[in-house]
């Protein structure tokens, strides 16, 4: 039977589509169910049925659909049903089956007689009963009822008759052919039904028999609940090839609110006007929204319109005092809104719209002077209720609407305190904005007193470097700067230019800062001691590092921490601290170094100083993945996620680093699958300037053969540049290269990312070492497929491009950006260059350097070992066809079997392709031993293991370890994984088995 046709891919809805298979199977067994599928309209119920159909389809399943339709009070009767008798009736395949029930035949004529005569309807009924019983014998029988919310009484009554006393329940047939109730199960058919929870108000006919159905116990009931916002955002993304703007999908996901329907209204819209998010409801889909709005009463369209001004949500005192009707009136005005699924009642005495579109259908719906009238309703009722904190901002947005700009810039300032005090910075941003923009057009005897437009701009500016807003702070402290004048107070001024400064770090433009910097420091003189003098002295010890000045930082630092020290000043302190650790040779690698990183953050948690704090978090975080303890690193990046989190900072630049730096531990564990997860959740709402945050989560798709990973990643380069962005999106466009073969595309980002990176004193970052082994990689394929084809010039060519970057790979891993070398993770790069340069000298005849290839892979195996399990299996596969050209088959066959099975757990599938194209290539299926098959555990991973044979919990692991707790949780998660099991228990006994630990003798009595 046909089925609807959709040009986007099936996204989301996994969990719904199982649960509907597995009843079709059950059906094609014998077991005859029924479910009744309800969601909102536009949630994807159809969509959901139109797979599940497919897939039934697909299984040898008949499938025929019905479909209801909205045709008023006087509805045609039976129409699903004729609908179906209809398309049975053109396949020829069941004209047998319907010449043997004749009485169906009456479905497909006007069915009066059966309207009026009760034998006449229960013959039809039974009819209707012993054809699907009929089909179902000969086929297994799915049949689909579309919108059953608009069934006429004669189907409803058929549909009941059907499941309750009809083809459902068990049934065999008598010798003569009649059938008889009861006996042994054996019908193969599925009845799936359809219906917008959204329309059944508390009168609708459908209520009932819902109600009488679900208790049946053959019929179950499946509620589509809206999307997750991370499904949603797939789904938008998936409705066109290239790359939208995260923006861009943000606001329609923000504005679905998990409808799919919406989402791609939305998307049709914002397409016919990019760039940029359409920001009204769009025509076609207001209208839909309005349907049921337009039924109401008089009384309750205004009462509605009211509460779309009050926003999404309203109070119902607030409703009640704005409206002004009797409270029977409003009583009953609210009873037919929410009846109607319009508005959705509180546990707190409030009323909210069902969906956020539908607040904004009604409220474009509003006169010009309706709006202004009920904004200055609300603006007047909430200035009585006093100076209440939770009614600023409400209070400020209905007197901008309505025009009372005074008002409006006073209860902004009021909110933007309220805000401020609990730590939502995005939210103070906002209404200090507010405030800016009112500012100039309120005559200046109505501004509220002690306040001055160079103060409220560095406060904004301040809010948007918390809210993650960087280069918003940036261009507000540009705007102090223009305003403060030359007359102004010195410390002020100087105030402004090392904040402009500090924002300018963030956004890497450093030559600015350290200029700024400068200027703050020679402003104020360093005698008298001032507390502005040291954080001009503070800022200026970071601009001048950034710079290469490390002489002048570590003088000026010295001198400032003097001060501070003299001043009590702790939170400059801490910060001066940070800065001297990578100024006087304890390096945050270093446990000296991240000792005195605890007592930097220390004094910041003491002086109530978080974003220091934060600095001192990320440093210590950092400088435990560079040293390669990563138990130590997650500790420090849950704690300063935690702590980010309750003091409202987990969009500013330090968390977001945080929260990349986790999603990156995710990845090189091999956790990809929480990874994704927490980019489909974690990082949704992540300011735009953290939107590299998501690059783990694209390194997983990319590595499991996402053809849009590599576009997702080039769009993290749009808009102002950022380092992290640009890094991020280098060694992903590097690596898509490499996985194409393309090794003139992977020297080219390599060339391009690079040079982006380079600071203004010329320092080569940390990452030019990956960068160039990913390189390295690319250029090696094309030297061996060179030296394949015969090219010798392209050999020539290529090797000595190679030479360049692994020579540059050797530079960065000896004197890195902060001249230090390299910890683990750089090593296994480096280790990684040079089994790639070692490849690429290589020759298939077994000389030329094949054992030094050999050898080199070896070490880049061992070097992965600290944790990186993809990039080591990545290195195993090419130390097994190294050794397969050495002739040592046996090794060769183990390290391609594991490398097999890590690609295999991690859905790594381009890499298990490649693995496998080597196994056949060099018949090593036949060569590997169960003991060479067991995956490889970590040293820490055994300790773990040894203690889970125990029966410790993760807590007691944790403290045997002194690891946390979570850290300890993570191990278990990572062991069950490379074991293959699904359980603790399962897990230790794999492990006994494959003699991973061993038994420990019983204690005699």
């Amino acid at each position: 039977m046909p089925t609807t046709s959709f040009t986007t891919p099936f996204i989301g809805r996994e969990d719904e589509l199982a649960r509907l298979t597995r009843v079709l199977d059950r059906a094609r067994a014998g077991e005859a169910r029924a479910v009744l599928v309800a969601g909102d309209a536009g949630v994807g119920k159809t969509r959901l049925l139109a797979e599940a159909a497919g897939h039934a389809t697909e299984a040898g399943t008949t499938v025929v659909t019905g479909h209801c339709v909205d045709l008023g009070d006087v509805g045609l009767p039976y129409l699903p049903f004729t609908e179906i008798v209809g398309v049975l009736a053109d396949d020829e395949r069941f004209s047998a089956a319907l010449a043997s029930h004749p009485v169906v035949d009456r479905l497909l004529g006007d069915g009066s007689g059966d309207a009026r005569d009760a034998g006449g309807r229960l013959q039809l009924f039974e009819g209707m009963a012993s054809l699907l019983t009929d089909l179902a014998e000969t086929a297994p029988l799915l049949l689909v009822l579309e919108d059953l919310h608009w069934a006429d009484q004669s189907s409803r009554d058929l549909l009941r008759f059907l499941l309750s006393r009809g083809t459902l329940q068990s049934r065999v047939r008598s010798r003569g052919g009649d059938p008889v109730t009861g006996g042994a199960p054996g019908q193969r058919l599925t009845v799936f039904a359809s219906y917008r929870a959204d329309d059944l108000h508390r009168r609708h006919p459908l209520r009932p028999l819902l109600a009488e159905l679900v208790r049946l116990p053959v019929v179950e009931r499946l509620e589509l609940r809206p999307m997750p916002d991370g499904e949603v955002a797939r789904l938008v993304r998936a409705q066109q090839v290239a790359p939208l703007p995260d923006a861009t999908v943000r606001r329609i996901v923000e504005r679905a609110e998990g409808n799919a329907f919406y989402a791609e209204e939305l998307f049709a819209a914002t397409s016919e006007t990019m760039p940029g998010a359409a920001s009204a409801v769009p025509s076609g889909l207001a209208d839909v929204l309005l349907i049921r709005f337009e039924q109401l009463a008089a009384t309750a369209q205004q009462v509605l319109r009211t509460a779309a001004v009050a926003g999404r949500r309203v109070e119902h005192d607030l409703l009640r005092d704005t409206v002004q009707l009797p409270e029977e009136e409003l009583e009953s005005a609210l009873r037919e809104a929410v009846g109607r699924q319009l508005l959705v009642p509180g546990d707190d005495d409030t009323y909210s719209f069902r969906h956020a579109l539908i607040r904004e259908a009604v409220y474009a719906d509003l006169l010009p002077g309706e709006r202004v009238r009920l904004h200055r309703a609300f603006a007047g009722v909430l200035a009585g209720r006093g100076h209440r904190a939770e009614s600023a901002a409400e209070r400020a947005h209905h007197s901008r609407e309505s025009h009372d700009l005074a008002d409006a810039l006073a209860a902004s300032l009021e909110a933007a305190d309220h805000a401020g005090r609990v730590r939502a910075p995005a939210e103070e941003l906002r209404h200090l904005e507010a405030a800016l923009d009112l500012w100039s057009a309120v005559p200046a005897a109505a501004r509220p007193d002690g306040f001055d437009t160079v103060t409220l701009t560095l406060r904004a500016s301040a809010a948007a470097a918390h809210a993650g807003e960087t280069h918003r702070a940036v261009s507000l402290t540009r705007s102090a700067l223009a305003n403060v004048g030359n007359d102004e107070d010195s410390e002020l001024a100087a105030r402004v230019r090392y904040t402009l400064a500090g924002n300018l770090m963030r956004i890497d433009n450093l030559a600015a800062a350290f200029t700024y910097s400068n200027e703050a420091l020679a402003m104020i003189p360093a005698d008298p001691p001032s507390r502005t003098w040291v954080w001009a002295a503070a800022t200026h010890v970071m601009a001048a590092r950034y710079m290469g000045e490390d002489e002048a930082a570590h003088r000026v630092a010295l001198k400032a921490l003097r001060i501070a020290e003299e001043l009590e000043v702790s939170d400059a302190q801490a910060d001066l601290l940070i800065s001297l650790v990578g100024l006087e040779g304890d390096s945050r690698r270093t446990p000296g170094g991240r000792a005195r990183l605890r007592e930097a953050r220390e004094l910041a948690r003491r002086a109530g100083n978080a974003s220091v704090e934060m600095r001192a978090l990320f440093n210590l975080s950092i400088g435990a993945h560079e040293s390669g303890d990563l138990d130590e690193c997650l500790t420090w990046l849950t704690e300063g996620l935690e702590r980010a989190g309750r003091v409202g900072l987990l969009s500013s630049p330090y968390p977001v680093e945080m929260r990349y730096l986790r999603s990156l531990m995710l990845y090189t564990l091999g956790q990809w699958d929480e990874c994704l997860r927490a980019a489909e959740t974690e990082f949704v709402g992540l300011p735009t300037a953290g939107r590299y945050a998501i690059g783990p989560a694209l390194s997983v798709a990319l590595a499991r053969g996402d053809q849009h990973a590599a576009e997702r990643a080039r769009a993290l380069l749009d808009g102002p540049f950022d380092w992290m962005a640009t890094l991020v999106a280098g060694l992903l466009l590097t690596d898509a290269a490499v996985l194409r073969r393309d090794a003139e595309g992977a020297l080219e980002q390599f060339r391009t990312t690079l040079a982006a990176l380079i600071d203004e004193a010329g320092t080569t970052p940390h990452v030019a070492v990956r960068l160039a082994a990913l390189a390295l990689a690319a250029v090696a394929d094309a030297v061996v497929e060179s030296r394949l084809t015969g090219d010798e010039e392209g050999v020539d060519r290529w090797t000595e491009t190679g030479k360049e970057l692994v020579e540059l790979g050797r530079v960065s891993a000896a004197k890195g950006e902060d001249g230090t070398p390299q910890g683990p993770e750089g090593l296994a790069w480096l280790a990684r260059a040079e089994a790639e340069w070692a490849r690429a000298g290589a020759r298939p005849d077994g000389g030329g350097g094949v054992e030094l290839s050999v050898g080199a892979w070896e070490k880049a195996v061992a070097a992965f070992g600290y944790g990186d399990v993809y990039e080591q299996a990545r290195c195993q596969l090419r130390l097994a066809e190294a050794l397969l050209g050495a002739e040592r088959r046996d090794e060769a066959a183990a390290h391609a079997r594991a490398a097999r099975d890590t690609a295999v757990r991690l859905g790594a599938v381009p890499l298990r392709d490649e693995v496998e194209r080597l196994i056949r290539r060099g018949r090593l299926a036949e060569t590997a031993s169960a003991a060479e098959r067991a995956p490889l555990l970590t040293a820490r991973e055994n300790d773990v293991l040894l203690l889970l044979s125990r029966g410790r919990t993760n807590r007691q692991i944790g403290e045997e370890l002194f690891i946390s707790g979570k850290t300890a949780s993570v191990h278990v998660s990572n062991i069950l994984a490379k074991l293959g099991a699904a359980s603790r228990t399962e897990a230790v006994a794999i492990a006994y088995r494959e003699g991973l630990v061993e038994s420990e003798p019983s204690a005699s009595g």
